[in-house]
């Protein structure tokens, strides 16, 4: 054992519950701030369908979502308009299905 000396300071009576009590403690801690930080705990405790309580957390007041306009017809290229009036170019691939080699 690595730390054996510890035992001539600290009695194992005192030491193992300490420890076990330490642990148990941290980890109530951290399933706390878990569950109080998510969005979806209280749906899934109440029986209501994922997600219809975010909305209610997270309001959206005075923000707009992405605006998104094709560049061309027929082409796969989408320029996107943020709410900020910044812009980004993407461009859209068909999926690859499941099998097929490129």
């Amino acid at each position: 054992m690595n730390n054996a000396k510890m035992w001539l300071v600290v009695s194992p009576n005192i030491g193992v519950p300490l420890f076990l009590g330490a642990v148990a403690v941290g980890s109530f801690a951290v399933h706390v701030m878990v569950l109080s930080k998510t969005h979806w705990f209280e749906d899934f405790a109440s029986g209501k369908t994922l997600g219809t309580t975010a909305e209610a957390i997270l309001p959206t007041m005075g923000t707009e979502p992405a605006n998104a306009a094709y560049l061309a017809p027929g082409s796969q290229d989408v320029l996107i308009v943020m709410p900020d009036g910044s812009t980004a170019h993407a461009v859209l691939q068909a999926p690859v299905a499941a099998g097929t080699l490129n």
